[in-house]
């Protein structure tokens, strides 16, 4: 198939694009910058660069590779992009990535009925976000926690703008976990060596990962086989915090965390740093694994950590 894969210079974007090419797709990647198309290139894709949220650029790059399939994954979450990360203030620092996924998905549908482009596959995120009632882990029937009233709310909608876009038009949208593996938590792993990633409280909440090699492999399944509704692209081990965080200052060779109480955490971090650390939801992996046919290189986080920071 002819793919189109926006964001393709991105981190997950780096790791899809090869296992795109070497299953004989053709593949268009788009990157925000002539210096990343020899990337591109390497890749074994046919580099593009393109804005994302200029509709004249983003329909003329789509009319001109003619895709049987789009891939969103634009995101502004690098230091290039947004700057140092910011938890505290997710509002500020998602501000441009909140834009790509609202603006950004309708310059990409549009698109895409403009070309004709019969299927559609997006990005979206289940990590920690799951709805805090009942148990810990969530199924896609599970509503997300949109965090009204928090500096988090605003990005959660612009997620909730690219599920229900998306699935409107009959495409995929696949959850993804917390990323790891190259260059996706290089600053996390630095702050736990330095011990400035302290367990909150209980540290009791969940989280889901997953590795982007299994994250890419999701995609080109959702992609060969036209897949429909909403997946969760998580490993099978959600885990608290309490259990996580500690296991990857191991891996990293550093000292365990440090314990703070949540007032302090909430003053120095905010909101969602608690929420996650203390109430968050992990996700069930369950449906992609039956329906895609996903089989995970990394089925837990316990593996992967070890192997990226060995």
């Amino acid at each position: 198939m002819r793919v189109f894969v926006a964001g393709g210079s991105g981190v997950l974007g780096r790791r899809l694009v090869p296992q795109l090419v070497a299953r004989g797709h053709q593949v268009t990647a788009t990157t925000t910058t002539a210096a990343k198309l020899g990337l591109l290139t390497q890749l074994g894709a046919e580099g593009v660069v393109m804005d994302g949220l200029d509709a004249s650029a983003v329909g003329g790059a789509v009319a001109a590779a003619r895709p049987d399939v789009i891939v969103h994954q634009m995101t502004a979450i690098s230091m290039t992009h947004a700057g140092k990360p910011d938890i505290k203030h997710p509002d500020r620092w998602f501000a441009q990535t909140n834009r790509l996924r609202t603006e950004g998905t309708d310059h990409l549908l549009a698109a895409a009925e403009t070309t004709g482009v019969p299927h559609f596959v997006a990005q979206a995120y289940a990590s920690w976000n799951g709805i805090r009632q009942g148990g810990w882990v969530k199924t896609e029937e599970d509503p997300l926690d949109l965090l009204p009233g928090t500096a988090a709310h605003a990005g959660l909608l612009a997620m909730r703008h690219v599920e229900e876009s998306v699935v409107q038009v009959g495409g995929a949208v696949l959850r993804y976990g917390a990323f790891y593996g190259p260059g996706a938590i290089d600053d996390q792993v630095e702050l736990v060596r330095k011990r400035q990633y302290p367990l909150v409280g209980a540290a009791n909440g969940y989280s889901s990962w997953v590795h982007l090699d299994d994250a890419a492999s999701a995609t080109v399944l959702a992609v060969e086989q036209k897949a429909r509704g909403v997946f969760n692209i998580v490993d099978d081990e959600p885990a608290p915090a309490n259990e996580w965080l500690p296991f990857l200052a191991e891996c990293a060779g550093a000292k365990r965390p440090m314990r703070v109480p949540r007032w302090l955490a909430r003053l120095l971090a905010g909101d969602q740093a608690v929420i996650m650390m203390t109430e968050g939801r992990g996700f069930s992996n369950a449906k992609a694994k039956r329906e895609l046919g996903w089989t995970l290189r990394y089925p837990s986080w316990r593996q992967g950590f070890r192997a990226e920071l060995a």
